[in-house]
């Protein structure tokens, strides 16, 4: 099974803009400080992403990356395949090529699990996964170990209304 880094990194920072960015653009050197994902590796990511319209960028004093579109409107399938990744379960890749460059006994089993994992991620958004309760928990834990100026009130993310800064 094989979801690179630069899939999680992804998802990592769409979370952390989803749940930041109520406070106006998120800069990434924000986003590299309290997930620890580097400035340069978020760069090359968040390019791909802005080009998929998944984000938008807003330059200057204050600027930074906000979502594109709701944040209902964003499956995590969608994040992954903007950065150029795919989650596959087969040993070639998907390439059908695994034994002697051909088909093994087991591609079509670890193909269609591929395609599985895929349809789950198509059917979560961001939504769905910035407000399960152990996001924002973890989400608050962050904030609060970086000392972060800005109170997110994360009970509101868990209601559906707009999240508000204090």
């Amino acid at each position: 099974m094989k979801l690179s880094t630069k899939g999680r990194y992804a998802v990592t920072a769409m979370f952390d803009v989803a749940i930041h960015q109520a406070g106006g653009p998120v800069s990434l050197s924000d986003i590299s400080e309290r997930q620890g994902i580097s400035l340069s590796y978020l760069e090359q990511l968040f390019g791909r992403m802005r080009r998929k319209q998944l984000v938008a960028s807003t330059r200057g004093p204050g600027g930074g990356y906000n979502l594109a579109r709701d944040a209902s409107q964003i499956a995590i399938a969608d994040i992954i395949t903007a950065v150029d990744e795919s989650v596959d379960a087969t040993r070639c890749g998907g390439n059908a090529d695994c034994q002697n460059q051909q088909r093994c006994l087991t591609h079509e089993l670890w193909e269609e699990l591929s395609s599985q994992i895929h349809v789950f991620l198509s059917g979560i958004t961001l939504e769905d996964a910035i407000n399960k309760q152990r996001v924002v928990e973890v989400a608050e834990r962050q904030d609060r170990q970086l000392g972060t100026e800005q109170h997110i009130d994360f009970q509101a993310a868990n209601t559906n209304e707009e999240l508000m800064v204090k």
